[in-house]
């Protein structure tokens, strides 16, 4: 069996051509067809793939999960420099090894500091995702909560959508979880790490991530790949997981149509609106002394 949808016309930078929905597998079992907006497999510009074969092979493991389009995002931050020449030349060879398995994409894993946000503001499609108005952006866990306000109404005034990572693995948001409200009923969106929601960074991470998806907080699954072991650039697992919690028009809206938004630059499809903490009906477990 096989549902695709092609949508676009490839080329190097404008929209790429999705293929969404099911298709068999090699091995004739069907797979759910997605798109991974944060992943690292370009060899040796941060901390993801060390190799030219590891990024190989990081590619192929996607693929195989069912990934269709895969952003490299490589970091900018205080111990990496991005730099936009070097990560298109390093994409494109990539992409001449995996073939027409795998549609790759450009974009950057932003670390929010004062001398970052004025290049991101300035030279705003050298980072965004695709060339898009979409953007990545990572706080540091020593941020100050208080003058994000500002920063979102900067980035909003450049044109830019912020998308906040992993903020279940962020110590500020675990202390301050009710900041996640806040900041996206003002119009931030959220990507939550697959890994995260499946369990394979713990108990902290697990349950803020569920929480917040109970309260419509997340707006995004993604893989935030680094290598094929450890951390892997796998997708299925948690599709399963969303599309079992909360249906599969959830799922396919978290891992299928709003990072098919992102990768065209388009905006995104509606969504459920988001939900203080009062407002969801609490589930009791042993660990609900602790505030989850």
């Amino acid at each position: 069996m096989e549902w695709i949808i092609r949508l676009g016309t490839p080329n190097s930078y404008g929209p790429p051509a999705l293929r969404l929905g099911f298709e068999d597998g090699p091995d004739g079992a069907e797979r759910i067809l997605v798109i991974d907006i944060h992943c690292h497999p370009l060899w040796g510009v941060d901390d993801g793939a060390k190799t030219f074969e590891d990024s190989v092979a990081m590619c192929k493991m996607a693929a195989a999960d069912g990934i269709t389009h895969l952003v490299a995002t490589p970091h900018c931050n205080y111990r990496y420099t991005y730099d936009p020449d070097v990560n298109r030349t390093k994409l494109a060879e990539l992409q001449t090894a995996v073939g027409d398995s795998l549609r790759l994409l450009l974009g950057c894993d932003f670390h929010l500091s004062y001398d970052n946000i004025r290049q991101l503001i300035d030279q705003p499609r050298s980072f965004s995702i695709n060339q898009t108005d979409y953007v990545l952006v990572e706080f540091g866990e020593q941020f100050i909560p208080e003058q994000f306000d500002r920063v979102f109404y900067d980035l909003q005034c450049a044109g830019l959508n912020p998308i906040l990572t992993h903020p279940e693995r962020n110590p500020v948001f675990q202390t301050r979880p009710e900041l996640l409200y806040h900041w996206v009923t003002k119009g931030c969106l959220v990507q939550v790490t697959a890994k995260s929601y499946t369990g394979g960074f713990g108990r902290r991470p697990l349950r803020f991530a569920e929480r917040w998806l109970d309260q419509n907080l997340i707006h995004f699954f993604a893989s935030d790949a680094h290598d094929t072991r450890y951390r892997p650039p796998v997708l299925s697992e948690c599709y399963q997981k969303v599309a079992e919690a909360k249906g599969p028009e959830v799922a396919d809206l978290l891992l299928k149509q709003n990072p098919e938004a992102v990768v065209q630059g388009k905006q995104l499809p509606p969504g459920l609106p988001p939900l203080e903490r009062s407002q969801v009906k609490r589930k009791k477990g042993w660990f609900s002394f602790l505030g989850f």
